[in-house]
């Protein structure tokens, strides 16, 4: 089936001790639907890039070991911000980070953050005044350090507009199907459900 949208290319954060499922979910279903789906021209709907803090290899948790794309000083260009989580807490003082997260936020048709990756979110400002989840573990950090944040509790994921935030690993694949479905169709998102052999829960309550 070929899908007449322009494509769309995500830009996944990758950083030291990002959560493996929480990078490696979305980055599924985005790649996944661009096998399915095709533009006009015949190339991918979707493509997905990689981009990390600073150059070299980045370490997962759990100690997966991946090459990012580019870093974000190259900056290259992609539609759709996506921010995964893990351990944050190092890049979270990075401060050209919050600036560049910032700075993409606005030229980005949507902003996507999965688990803890709304920390990041949180600490570059982007949060202040919306509503936003996180993993059920780190509801009260993200609340109490950010008091500005109107913090969602017992739900799968937060549709704000431009900004979309969901809670860990299994959420943030079925938030991701979500995005998908939001920006091209239901059907591309529940064909690439079904290529991955993933049962999805399409409501997030």
């Amino acid at each position: 089936m070929t899908e007449t949208n322009p494509p769309i290319t995500f830009g996944v954060l990758v950083y030291d001790d990002v959560e493996v499922l929480d990078l490696g979910g979305p980055f599924e279903v985005f790649s996944t639907a661009g096998r399915l789906a095709r533009t006009s021209d015949g190339g991918p709907a979707t493509t997905v890039i990689t981009l990390a803090p600073r150059p070299g290899t980045v370490t997962a948790r759990g100690g997966l070991r991946l090459v990012p794309d580019h870093t974000v000083a190259e900056d290259p260009p992609f539609d759709i911000l996506v921010v995964p989580g893990g351990v944050t807490t190092a890049v979270e003082s990075d401060h050209a980070l919050s600036a560049w997260l910032r700075r993409r936020h606005a030229t980005a048709r949507l902003t996507f953050g999965i688990c803890t990756g709304a920390f990041l979110l949180a600490q570059a400002g982007l949060l202040d005044g919306r509503a936003a989840t996180t993993h059920w573990e780190d509801e009260d950090e993200l609340a109490g350090r950010w008091p500005a944040v109107d913090v969602r509790r017992d739900v799968r994921w937060v549709d704000d507009g431009d900004i979309v935030t969901s809670a860990g690993i299994s959420a943030g694949i079925d938030a991701s199907l979500y995005v998908l479905g939001r920006l091209t169709s239901v059907d591309l998102a529940t064909r690439t459900a079904r290529q991955m052999e993933y049962t999805w829960l399409p409501t997030p309550g």
